[in-house]
């Protein structure tokens, strides 16, 4: 599907990224030849012939070209593109806001030749307003932290618990006490025919609806939300989601059921859609596959009554406030992804209850973009080295504007050590590796002494070297406590390949069957991998490999290794993820 101009009526078919679509209908608006010249501009604008790949940014452009439109007709003016001049449009913007000069702007730059040239010319230059730039957002202090994980943790167990203590009720089967007027036999029906309504299930137990809801609806409701939680509860559980998981908001949102792989009991890979550049996928942490687990089973009930179009999504809830479903007996099952506005009352809902609070007594909402930012903030201060980006998609001026911002003498100490870390990285990663023929691992002699004052060892630990003593997978390690690649006095936690540019590494001839092992894993990720995905995960330690490395050994010594070679994943100690296809 492709983004697209319709006319009958004027509207506009947007296609994103992520499989999403939406219509912006256009056919009332009083000049139609001027909103359809925008449209097909608005249309160049969209992913992935332009950057616009979310419904929100879409909404915003289809917002200003109707009012553009709307008011420059009740100006007097009744042209197409082509008839704009740089003096009408230069009144229009000043008396606009300058997000609608931005988008107003940009969408005459997409019309291209049929903007008159003048007015092109000045659409090269600055505008007359400028849309206030955004600040960074500030992670939660330790204290405000702490208070959010555990109020959303508390609020999920006691969920959990309610919803098994409603299952065992309902197990016991129906009871007709009291005329069946008791939990037990409400936990049953519940579970039976789905979140009944509370008039219905009067009519069921031969009362009045206002009888029921004054006298004893209290225990019903109490059941129906345990097994069928509304939306401030779930909204409760999918925040923290996020706080276990640090993925982007939009992407937690959007999960599905089918994005998540179980690779063992206690792994689980998860691909998530960011809206501003596409698919992406994370190793969940352990604390969020517990949640995800406890939350699919609290989910199972609700799953068995939810439409076709909810069925896979993952948040899903009881909508006890929707109008959908009205002509059934049961209240809908809806999923938070499509929720709005109900999301953004759960939000302020859960906000309240966990009762935030600044030093000077005013309120702390919930922001989940915050709560991104607290998560890696706190990842920091647990020992996070800081050497990779914490979004792989991120620009270097979006990454330092929302993350690396220093506010205090603290940030701006980690952020110094930082760049002083991939400086030096960068540094080491550019000196050859250390690979010894069979006659230097004989006769170390002549030679150790340059070599070990780089690596910095004395004679005895370089005999260990060359005995095989300190090897580990791909190579001989100078001092695997050096904390290189993790925690300094702690096992080097590296992967295989990572010793191919670690300057504590040391290759000799019986790493050879190894190292060709490890050639034939790139080879198979090579042809799985997109060219791209493949040269940033394994590009420069494949290349370290097949130009630094092997060529310094003897070909007798790679002809003798490569017969030990099968070219299956299990030679290799690998994680589950990072299997062969």
């Amino acid at each position: 599907m492709v983004t697209r101009v319709e006319h009958d009526p004027l509207r506009i078919e947007f296609t994103f990224p992520d499989g999403d679509s939406w219509t912006a209908n256009l056919a009332a608006t009083p000049n139609p030849r001027l909103t359809e010249d925008l449209a097909h501009a608005l249309v160049q604008m969209v992913h992935p012939l332009g950057g616009v790949a979310r419904r929100h940014t879409a909404e915003d452009y289809s917002s200003a070209l109707r009012r553009m439109v709307a008011e420059l007709t009740a100006d007097g003016f009744d042209g197409g593109v082509g008839d704009l001049t740089k003096s009408g449009m230069l009144r229009y913007w000043l008396a606009s806001s300058p997000e609608r000069v931005r988008n107003t702007r940009m969408l005459l730059r997409a019309c291209g030749e049929k903007v008159e040239p003048e007015l092109r010319a000045y659409l090269e230059g600055r505008p007359v307003k400028r849309p206030r730039q955004q600040g960074t957002y500030q992670p939660y202090s330790e204290d405000h932290w702490r208070a959010i994980e555990s109020g959303l943790r508390s609020r999920a167990v006691d969920l959990l618990s309610a919803h098994r203590n409603a299952l065992e009720l309902a197990a016991l089967g129906p009871d007709g006490t009291n005329l069946g007027r008791n939990k037990q036999n409400y936990a049953w029906l519940l579970l039976e025919h789905g979140p009944l309504k509370l008039a219905d299930l009067a009519d069921m137990l031969g009362l009045s609806t206002g009888a029921f809801r004054k006298n004893i609806s209290a225990g019903y409701l109490e059941i129906r939300r345990a097994l069928y939680p509304p939306i401030h509860d779930v909204y409760a559980v999918r925040t923290l989601f996020s706080v276990y998981s640090g993925v982007v908001p939009d992407g937690v949102r959007d999960l599905g059921l089918d994005d998540f792989a179980w690779a063992g009991e206690h792994t689980v890979l998860m691909d998530y859609v960011k809206r501003r550049r596409g698919p992406e996928s994370t190793t969940l942490p352990a604390r969020a596959v517990r949640l995800l687990e406890r939350w699919l089973e609290l989910s199972a009930p609700m799953r068995r009554f939810a439409p076709p179009q909810a069925t896979n999504d993952l948040w899903i809830y009881a909508d006890e406030a929707g109008t959908a479903g009205a002509l059934d007996k049961r209240i809908p099952v809806q999923s938070t992804r499509l929720a709005q506005e109900a999301g953004g009352n759960a939000r302020r809902r859960l906000s309240k209850e966990l009762d935030l609070r600044d030093e000077d007594g005013s309120p702390v909402g919930l922001h989940a973009g915050r709560i991104r930012v607290s998560y890696h903030n706190a990842l920091a201060r647990k020992g996070w080295t800081g050497r990779t980006r914490i979004d792989p998609n991120h620009t270097a001026a979006v990454e330092g504007s929302h993350y690396v911002s220093s506010t205090t003498p603290a940030q701006t100490e980690s952020v110094e050590a930082i760049i002083e870390d991939a400086q030096a990285d960068v540094l080491r990663q550019a000196r050859p590796p250390i690979v010894l023929s069979d006659e230097q691992a004989a006769d170390f002699a002549a030679g150790w002494p340059e070599e070990a004052a780089r690596l910095g060892v004395d004679e005895g630990t370089w005999a260990e070297l060359l005995a095989g003593e300190m090897d580990v997978f791909t190579a001989a390690c100078s001092n695997q406590l050096a904390g290189l690649h993790g925690p300094k006095g702690k096992p080097c936690p590296a992967r295989p390949w990572v010793c191919l540019l670690c300057p504590l590494a040391v290759f000799t001839p019986r790493h050879a069957p190894n190292l060709l092992r490890l050639k034939a894993y790139f080879a198979r990720q090579s042809r799985q991998m997109m060219v791209e995905q493949f040269l940033a995960v394994f590009g420069p330690y494949a290349d370290r490999l097949d130009h630094d490395i092997l060529p310094r050994f003897g070909a007798h010594v790679l002809q003798a290794a490569s017969g030990e070679v099968a070219d299956t994943d299990a030679e290799l100690p690998l994680r589950p993820e990072e299997a062969s296809l």
